[in-house]
């Protein structure tokens, strides 16, 4: 079990909480507005009404043994960036902070954040690629210009062996896992003679222009 403390209870960082709480980490939820503080109380371990932008308030907090610090106060530039100063200077190592401009991120990440997230940008690149595409189950961005996907295979890929399809040699790609539907598992890094079938998900890593070019492979 690991320690958070989710500064910032809009919907991000509301669910963020939850989240973490449900899978049995210890979490402290701050926000300052008591509606919100209070919708929380029943997912979290600590829920606190207070202006994390006050470095006494937050200082007194006791949130500087956090294993992680998450910054959802991305509607408000000063309060991300004065509550993720803060933090670092507590010496809380991993500050996961909400940034919504790549200006915003970058300031973010000088002051000491060691990960940035853009929310509506993930979810806009998501949905965009979902809506383009008939075979995308679902999309990871990972580092930038590559992604991992779930996708369903095409028909030119259903009966062939992963040996046949050579998705390294010919698309720059990896197939990493195979969600069976028949029986239901999951095959981490599945054997080079492993049989794709039109029940099969593929999930598969690489380089996003390279992926889109599995994306249009012949169905």
């Amino acid at each position: 079990m690991r320690k958070f403390v989710v500064i910032g209870l809009g919907m991000f960082g509301f669910y963020v909480a939850k989240s973490l709480y449900e899978k049995g980490h210890e979490v402290i939820a701050i926000d300052k507005n008591k509606e919100i503080v209070q919708k929380i109380k029943d997912f979290s371990t600590q829920a606190i009404v207070a202006d994390a932008t006050d470095k006494e308030t937050l200082m007194a907090l006791g949130v500087h043994d956090v294993d992680v610090a998450i910054v959802g106060l991305g509607t408000s530039l000063d309060a991300s960036v004065l509550t993720t100063l803060y933090l670092k200077e507590m010496g809380i190592k991993n500050i996961i902070a909400k940034a919504i401009t790549e200006d915003h991120g970058k300031i973010l990440s000088t002051i000491g954040a060691t990960e940035i997230i853009f929310p509506e940008k993930d979810i806009a690149v998501k949905v965009a690629m979902s809506a383009s595409s008939t075979n995308l189950l679902d999309y990871l961005p990972l580092s930038e210009g590559y992604s991992i996907m779930e996708i369903a295979p095409p028909s030119s890929f259903i009966g062939k062996s992963i040996r046949d399809l050579q998705l390294r040699n010919r698309y720059g790609t990896q197939i990493i896992a195979v969600k069976e539907l028949i029986p239901e598992r999951i095959n981490f890094i599945p054997s080079p003679d492993f049989v794709i079938k039109d029940s099969d998900s593929l999930i598969v890593m690489g380089k996003n222009e390279d992926l889109e070019k599995i994306e249009k492979a012949k169905k």
